[in-house]
Formats: structure tokens, sequence, C-alpha cells
């Protein structure tokens, strides 16, 4: 059975994965750099790394395994979840494949180095009902992908 791993400290989505995970039985982890409040359920681990650029990035993508899934919107460590076998969907839903991550990083670089540059200010827009619903829809998906292929 898939794992799931949770890039927690932005992520919006948690309780719902908590949820989807407990009905499917599946072993969650939770990493972040700052402790959070969890259920307390055998099922969710949670991991805090120390302070530092990356530090959570780097525990997933050396962790997480073949037909595992990441939730992140950071689109490198997607890019290397990926890399490892693993599927990977935004908190919004959107799913990372190996058809569209090298699509996604190039428009991150570009949409940086345009905020940097002060050409664009501003970032993504607010996080909203349908993107939850989006989310929770996409997370069934991938997990019975996951569960097929495992």
């Amino acid at each position: 059975m898939p794992d799931i791993y949770v890039d927690a400290d932005a992520c919006p989505v948690k309780d719902e994965i908590f949820r989807v995970a407990a009905r499917h039985k599946l072993l969650v982890h939770v990493v972040g750099n700052s402790w959070l409040r969890l259920p307390a359920d055998p099922m969710i681990r949670q991991t805090v790394v120390p302070e530092g650029p990356d530090a959570a990035d780097d525990w997933i993508a050396e962790n997480i395994g073949k037909n595992d899934i990441a939730v992140t919107a950071d689109i490198h460590l997607a890019a290397r979840c990926i890399e490892r076998g693993a599927y990977v969907l935004a908190p919004t839903g959107k799913p990372f494949t190996p058809d569209n991550i090298g699509m996604s990083v190039a428009v991150r670089d570009l949409m940086t180095h345009l905020r940097d540059t002060g050409e664009i200010t501003g970032g993504s827009g607010s996080f909203g009902k349908q993107d939850r619903s989006r989310f929770l829809g996409a997370l069934e998906v991938t997990i019975q992908r996951a569960i097929r292929r495992d």
C-alpha cells in the first residue's frame, strides 16, 4: 500500500488527507519545520526537520518511494518525487506527472524571475472551496491508481 507524504508547513488540505487516508488505512507522513497539532492516530506520523532551506523537501525526497503519494505545492519537490516513481498532487488537486513537470518547473522559474525583477507582483490566488473539492477527487483517483500499481 502506498504511503502519503505531506509537505505540511503551508498545506491547506491536511484534514482532508487524514480523512481519506483513514478510509483507505494508509500511513501519512507529515513533514515540516515546526511541530503541528495533529490527530492522535498511529497512522499519522509527524517528522519535524531542522530549520533551513529545503530541509522538509530533502527529507520527503529521500524517503518517498515508488507508488507513494506526495502532496506539495513546491514544484521542485514534485519533480524530485516524480523521479523516485511517486505520484504527486498539489493542494489544489493538480497532478504533477512526468509529462507536465518540466513545463511546470519552467513556468515556476520564469514567474520567480519576473517577481524578483519587479515585472509582476503578488502570488497565486486564494485557496477556495472548489480547490478543496478538486483535491479530494484527485486524491481518491491517485490513491486508486497507486493501489493498482502497487
